[in-house]
């Protein structure tokens, strides 16, 4: 979905609050005292509520956005930019496009969408043939060792170390000029080393 489509799907915060019940819906609460995963919807409070125990949840409850005060249009705008876009996208680029006053939630928000979209990386496997290779992104580096000569080349206190693996799969018809191979799906992982053994 390109912005302007993203723009007509979801113009305000109503919007994002619907789809994401929906979803919410779709995927099935579950109680967090009994187990029950049959719920009413109290539309005037905004919450689930149990049809065994009447424990009460709100939509956001057992979610990302758990704890969060930050408006579903963030969120839903956050997701999409840190998606939709190749490259990386810093929180500061997102709070500026935001225009959100204070950094450090749209820091947190942005951090808890790459956590999860960490973890459901995870439940995929690669199959059939694996192709693996190094490489190095930038990252931030402590105050500390902003003072110290940085080392040069691949050990730079400035590059994470990640192991990319790629799920490669034979094209019948490749292009002229081009390999006979096509990328399904990749993963990637920190490493502490380049060492055999890691």
């Amino acid at each position: 979905m390109n912005i302007l489509d993203f723009a007509i799907n979801y113009p305000d915060e109503e919007s994002c609050r619907k789809k994401f019940k929906e979803q919410r819906d779709q995927m099935g609460v579950t109680c967090r005292h009994c187990n029950c995963k049959e719920h009413y919807w109290l539309e005037n409070k905004q919450a689930y509520e149990c049809k065994r125990c009447h424990a009460r949840q709100t939509l956001r409850s057992g979610t990302v956005m758990q704890h969060s005060n930050l408006p579903y249009r963030y969120w839903f705008v956050a997701m999409h930019l840190l998606t939709a876009t190749k490259g990386s996208f810093s929180a500061a680029e997102l709070q500026r496009q935001l225009g959100h006053k204070r950094y450090q939630p749209i820091w947190e928000m942005a951090n808890k969408l790459r956590d999860v979209m960490g973890k459901r990386d995870d439940e995929y496997t690669l199959e059939g043939a694996i192709e693996l290779d190094d490489a190095f992104f930038s990252t931030e580096i402590s105050l500390q060792e902003r003072d110290k000569p940085l080392k040069r080349g691949r050990g730079s206190q400035k590059k994470t170390k990640v192991l990319v693996m790629a799920e490669s799969k034979t094209v019948e018809n490749p292009k002229p000029g081009k390999k006979p191979k096509k990328v399904r799906y990749l993963k990637m992982k920190v490493i502490n080393d380049l060492k055999a053994g890691t």
